[in-house]
Formats: C-alpha cells, structure tokens, sequence
C-alpha cells in the first residue's frame, strides 16, 4: 500500500471520542490530515467535518469507504457496531484503526482478523493506552529488574454515571457496562505485564437493564503472580495501578491508563517520581503506531498484534460468561 505524505484519514462515526482523536491528530501528528469524516446523521457529520476542515463530508459509511483518497479508517462507532465496520472497510479496501473493544466476542474478532489478512489490509484495535509514553516507561522499569519480579498488580477504573436506560452505557444492544467500556483497561495493564492467566474469577452487579456496572476480578498466573481488578460506572474511584514486586513498587498515577507521572518505590531507597509525556488528550501517539506500520507495509502492529487483541477478547467473553452477561446480538 503505497501511503502519501499526509495520512488522509478517515473518521467513521463523529461522537465523542472521535473528536478527541480528531483533536489529536490536527494538533499533534504533523503527517496526517482529517480527509474524509461520516455520519448517519448528516448534520453531525457536517459540523465535525468544518472543524477538522475535511475535505470530503458523507452521511454514509459506504461512501467514505469509497471514497478513493482515504488511507485509513479509525471507527469511533459504538462497540457493538464494531465488527460490521471493521468488515465494511475491510472488504472496501481500506486500513483500519478500530475503537476498543475490538468486537462483542471472539467469534467476530477472529473473522475480522482473517478479513485483514486475506485483503493484506493493516487492523488493529484503538488500545490507545498501549502507546503512552508512560506505559513505554512502565515496561522499560519492569524490564530492568528493579521492583523484581511481579507478585502482585491492583488497578481499577471507576465513575459515577448517571443512570439512564437510553444511554449508551447502559443499553445492552449497544454493549454497554463497565467491562467493556472500561474494565478493559486494568484487564489491559494486566495482560501486558503477565499475559495470560491460568485462572480468572469474576463477579459483578448489575443495572436494570441487565448490563454489569461492578465488575471485580481476581486472576492468577502460571509464574505465581495474581491481579485485583476493578471496574465501576457506579462510583468515582481512584483509577490508579500499582505493580508490586519482590524488590519494590511502582504506582502509575491516576488516570493510570494516561498518567502523567510514576512512582518507582525499591524497598530500603527513597521513592523516585517520574513525569511523563502525555500530548492533548493521548490519542496521537496510537494514530503515529498506524501510519508507521502503513509505511513500512505492515498490516498489524508488533506493539498490539491481532493474537494480543484475540486474547484479550477471549478474557472478556471468558469473565461475561462467569458474570452471566450475555449481548442482545448473541442470543
């Protein structure tokens, strides 16, 4: 795939994280253009589109996966809506950067992949967190050996929502609940520092719609290590990780997932800050991951490969199956 200098991105579905990313990707990726925007809603499309002076303004999907100058897709739908995007561009010929969670179950996540692969067309999941300079700094410390080996990781996620059975986060049709909107965060940090656990416990509460709003996990690994996790649209918490070690801790400051500063305690020494990076809201550091894997050809990312995003699903289904939580497009 021969890709020009600007990326013309494509912006599929004008909410509001994808006016996050937007923001992002005009002010802090200095090689890429928002090129073509869609909504169902034309108006919303319009608007979206004269901030971020698109060129071209859809209120079709189809029609900006036609449209022949865009490069790559970032689908910023609803999670439930992502494996019906993710195949429309796909299928259209063109890249994709797709909000997470990736799809509703591995199933769809599994086709997805091999749609990518059989067109040779690049995908990957809108783990944004995974490129933070912060987190690049997490593994560079952990690597290095200083708190040890890992024992043990907390980290939780957690606002207050106002219950609204219309909304988004509460409506089952959408996939809505804690552990997909958020709980997938700490589940995240856990998988890249331990992998995948031998053993995952999980309960949850639930709202009247039938979405979960508390999810707790407890994992544990084949090397010894265990995680407590936590997710919450019921309360505001901390949204903090400690990694604790045979040697020492290190605390990523809350919001953990796009922190801008670590605590690294060795036990015995005194306890080092570390600032870290964090440009706009964080979402031009997965966007530049994008455009240097098209540059180099490549249809996945060695820093989030599709087996990582598989996984991850894998352990999503595995805990909604534990808690009972099944998605209206399931049954």
């Amino acid at each position: 795939m021969n890709i020009p200098n600007p990326t013309r991105w494509g912006i599929l579905a004008c909410g509001k994280i994808a006016e996050k990313f937007a923001d992002d990707l005009v002010a802090h990726v200095p090689d890429a253009v928002v090129y073509a925007v869609a909504s169902r809603d034309f108006m919303k499309a319009h608007i979206f589109g004269q901030k971020y002076e698109a060129t071209k303004i859809f209120n079709s999907y189809q029609d900006l996966v036609d449209c022949p100058e865009v490069d790559v897709i970032y689908i910023a739908s609803p999670h439930a809506l992502h494996y019906e995007h993710t195949l429309l561009c796909l299928n259209g010929g063109k890249a994709v950067l797709c909000e997470k969670a990736f799809a509703i179950n591995t199933t769809m996540v599994k086709e997805m992949i091999e749609k990518s692969k059989e067109k040779n067309l690049f995908l990957m999941e809108a783990i944004w967190t995974r490129f933070h300079p912060a987190i690049a700094q997490t593994l560079e410390i952990i690597q290095s050996g200083q708190i040890g080996d890992i024992v043990h990781i907390v980290a939780d996620f957690g606002f207050k929502a106002v219950y609204d059975e219309n909304a988004r986060l509460f409506n089952p049709a959408l996939t809505g609940g804690a552990l997909y909107d958020i709980g997938i965060y700490p589940l995240f940090i856990s998988k890249l520092l331990l992998g995948n656990p031998k053993e995952i416990k999980a309960v949850a509460t639930f709202a009247p719609t039938g979405v979960d709003t508390n999810t707790s996990l407890s994992l544990s690994y084949e090397n010894g290590a265990t995680a407590s996790l936590f997710s919450t649209l019921n309360a505001q918490t901390d949204t903090t990780c400690t990694i604790y070690g045979s040697k020492g801790k290190l605390f990523l400051h809350g919001r953990f997932h796009e922190t801008k500063g670590l605590t690294l305690e060795v036990y015995g020494e005194e306890p080092q800050f570390f600032e870290t990076e964090r440009l706009g809201h964080g979402y031009s550091y997965e966007a530049q991951e994008v455009q240097r894997c098209l540059k180099l050809g490549e249809i996945e990312s060695d820093k989030l490969p599709l087996q990582f995003s598989l996984e991850l699903m894998e352990m999503l289904c595995e805990i909604r199956q534990q808690i009972g939580l099944v998605y209206p497009q399931e049954v």
